[in-house]
């Protein structure tokens, strides 16, 4: 009998290799592995052990006739000599596969083993052959759903799970169009962004940037595309898509119930926020400091910490705020950011001085919020005051007061002597019993930020005026994209409290970031919630930076009017001088028409400063200057803003531009881009009694073939051409930022140190 392998035969007898090896090894048979050769009396022993084991063990159900033939000897050579044959058969078989024999279940085997030794019983030599063949088959099918199963667990258990799953491979192009043919439309909702436009459309951003320059478009992937092009860019890649109109969703303050309505029966009366406004050194800080002397509780030694920003006064146990913040600036920033804190405004007039510029603006700023006023006239008790003048006075800004017949509450007061202040504050009262200020201190709290700062020890800190509900210890907040929970919480007297109602002003210590000054604040159920809003709030506001809405120009003015967004136009005139101002407002709202209406919201004497800025945004108004200039300061904030300032020389080209804007009709414009500012530091006289000017730039750059304008407190003086620019000795072209140098203009001589000099250059601009 020829030599068989250890592999082969543990497959014949349905056990795998290694366990036949450690067999051999203890029947002390000498094999190294599954590839050694056994002697025909090895095999024999080993089959024969087997054979015994499987019947005892394997075979318990077989018939008696088996048990017979196996104990008959001519059955036995009959089935010795098949088992040779079979032997043989097999044998070629195994050599040919024995690499995925080894993968083979023992379970499998052992069936088709009891199927192979009953048919070798059996059946007949030809009935052999044909069984063989299907045991063959068999084999196959059960080794091709045995490497599938590998495949499936390898594929579920053996990958490394420190690694993340690979990123499914992005459709191409071309299958995108193929399916989308089939498919119904993409709906997208515009504007949108370039890259969520790609990601909704299942093509790659750089397709698209792609098509967007090959229409004349240069965009990146975080900026936003119109309908129009959407379209466009669609018909480009082969896809259909369907436009859908922007729909108007609530508010986050409506999604999460943040702003509900009180009922009737749960409004109680709040103290009124009062806001102290007025020209610089009419005595509003007197004024606030007598008050608080006065008023401020007894029990409290050394007065009240002011650095809050906002403080309580008591008064025959009624309770009045004041936000320590007084001037027209801060109000108005505030305001600017949607927060209407303040309930009175008391306008501070000096008796010995009236009414001045920074009076006016202060009477614009409130009548604007729509916030009555209360004048407080200061210094009465000097020899040389005249509170009758200032009356009259007031009369022309349309402040005029009850005792002459109007609606206005004035009131004569002295810091000094303390004279008219208990007066004062019983009006304030009075105007705040009026307007039946109410509030519900039964709910989660609103507040707005009166001020905010880092602070190195306790970290971010921000004043709160609580404007409806009561805010407690440990409750969670979110203020714009800052949330938290209050860790602690101090009153306008520094002492730590628990809880603080409708008007009251706090400190509170716990957002995990500074807010801005403005922002509406809102207690919440839990820090989830206000950790929700925070990232909501991030989320509009990034998409309020990229969509970047303008504000109303002349431009855009007849534009905005076609789809009735405006029906008013709100203007900030300033002019060089009183007459001119007064020209103008009347010009200017004669051109009230039935579509616009024209209203001069603010007008003054001077330079365009940061408060006609400040006053423009939060109006939605454009700022008019007739012979002034704006300060650099103004310039930066109408960028930041997207405030537009216009300055010009002639009174009909303003009036003759507001006209033509309002019918949609503005020409193609000539426009000055200003370079640059210096600042004349000393002048020299030249033997031909030319004045040289030595000029430090203070931004931009002077070009020597600019024009330049001569300011003295922002107003032009001058208009003209330089004749000539030097660095030193040397004739230059232009002179940048920081540096010193000399400048002489073109027939003009009257120029004095601390002029301001503005270089610029004209250009046309065609009016979109």
């Amino acid at each position: 009998m020829s030599k068989i392998r250890v592999h082969a035969l543990a497959k014949e007898i349905g056990i795998t290799s290694k366990e036949l090896i450690l067999k051999l090894n203890e029947m002390q048979i000498p094999v190294k592995n599954h590839m050694s050769t056994l002697e025909s009396d090895d095999e024999e022993k080993i089959r024969k052990l087997y054979t015994k084991n499987s019947s005892k063990n394997e075979y318990p159900t077989k018939n008696d006739n088996s048990k017979n033939s196996r104990n008959t000897k001519d059955k036995s050579k009959t089935l010795d000599s098949n088992k040779k044959k079979q032997v043989k058969h097999t044998r070629h078989n195994e050599e040919k596969n024995q690499k995925r024999n080894d993968y083979l279940d023992k379970d499998s085997f052992d069936v088709n083993k009891k199927e192979v030794h009953k048919n070798k019983i059996h059946k007949t030599k030809e009935e052999d052959s044909f069984e063989n063949e299907n045991l063959n088959k068999n084999k196959k099918k059960k080794f091709k759903n045995n490497k599938e199963s590998k495949k499936e667990i390898n594929n579920s258990y053996n990958r490394d799970l420190t690694k993340k799953k690979p990123k499914k491979k992005v459709k191409s192009r071309h299958k995108v169009e193929e399916e989308s043919k089939g498919d119904d439309p993409i709906i997208v909702i515009a504007p949108i962004t370039v890259k969520d436009f790609a990601d909704q459309l299942g093509v790659s951003v750089s397709t698209v940037i792609t098509k967007l320059i090959s229409l004349g478009v240069m965009a990146n992937q975080n900026q936003s595309i119109d309908e129009d092009t959407c379209v466009l860019l669609a018909e480009e890649l082969g896809i259909e898509i369907e436009i859908e109109e922007q729909k108007l969703d609530d508010s986050i303050e409506e999604e999460y119930g943040l702003l509900k309505k009180d009922k009737e029966i749960d409004l109680k009366t709040r103290p009124p926020v009062v806001t102290v406004m007025g020209h610089v050194d009419h005595g509003k800080t007197s004024l606030l400091d007598s008050i608080k002397k006065t008023h401020v509780t007894q029990s409290e030694a050394g007065g009240i910490t002011q650095h809050i920003g906002a403080y309580t006064v008591n008064l025959a146990g009624k309770k009045i705020t004041f936000l320590d913040t007084p001037g027209h600036e801060a109000f108005t920033s505030m305001r600017l950011r949607g927060a209407q804190t303040t309930d009175i405004a008391v306008l501070v007039v000096a008796a010995d001085d009236g009414v001045m510029p920074q009076t006016i603006e202060a009477i614009s700023h409130a009548r604007s919020a729509e916030v009555p006023i209360i004048v407080a006239i200061t210094k009465i008790d000097k020899p040389e005051a005249n509170p009758e003048r200032v009356k009259q006075e007031l009369m022309n800004e349309n402040l005029v007061a009850e005792e002459w017949g109007g609606d206005t509450i004035v009131v004569g007061v002295s810091s000094k002597t303390g004279e008219g202040i208990d007066e004062l504050l019983e009006m304030i009262l009075l105007v705040a019993e009026m307007r039946e200020l109410k509030a519900n201190p039964n709910r989660r709290a609103i507040g707005t930020i009166i001020e905010a700062n880092l602070d190195k020890n306790k970290g971010p800190m921000a004043t709160v005026l609580i404007k409806n509900g009561t805010l407690r210890f440990g409750d969670s907040i979110v203020s714009g994209v800052c949330s938290g929970r209050i860790r602690a919480m101090e009153d306008d007297k520094g002492k730590k409290v628990k809880k603080a109602g409708p008007s009251m002003p706090v400190v509170i210590l716990g957002l995990n970031d500074v807010p801005n000054a403005g922002d509406t604040i809102f207690a919440v159920k839990d820090d989830k919630t206000a950790k929700a809003i925070a990232d909501k709030n991030a989320e509009i506001t990034r998409e309020k930076r990229l969509s970047q809405t303008t504000k109303i120009s002349l431009d855009n003015l007849f534009e905005k009017i076609s789809e009735e967004d405006v029906k008013e136009l709100n203007i900030v005139v300033k002019a060089d001088v009183k007459g001119s101002v007064e020209a103008l407002n009347q010009s200017l709202l004669k051109l009230s028409t039935e579509e616009v209406k024209i209203s001069i919201i603010h007008s003054g004497v001077g330079g365009i400063n940061e408060s006609d800025v400040t006053l423009a945004s939060a109006s939605n108004a454009i700022v008019i200057g007739f012979n002034v200039r704006p300060n650099i300061n103004a310039i930066e904030l109408a960028k930041s803003e997207d405030v537009e300032i216009r300055t010009y020389r002639v009174i009909y080209e303003i009036i003759n531009d507001i006209e033509q804007a309002a019918k949609g009709m503005l020409d193609p414009d000539i426009v000055e881009e200003i370079l640059g500012r210096c600042e004349i530091r000393q002048t020299f006289k030249l033997p031909n009694n030319q004045m040289v000017a030595g000029i430090y730039v203070l931004n931009g750059k002077i070009l020597r073939n600019s024009k330049v304008k001569v300011l003295r407190d922002d107003v032009v003086i001058h208009e003209g051409d330089i004749s000539s620019l030097k660095r030193f000795k040397d004739d230059v072209k232009e002179l940048a930022t920081g540096f010193e140098g000399g400048l002489v203009i073109d027939g003009f001589n009257d120029i004095k140190e601390g002029d301001l000099l503005e270089s610029y250059i004209i250009k046309e601009v065609k009016r979109s």
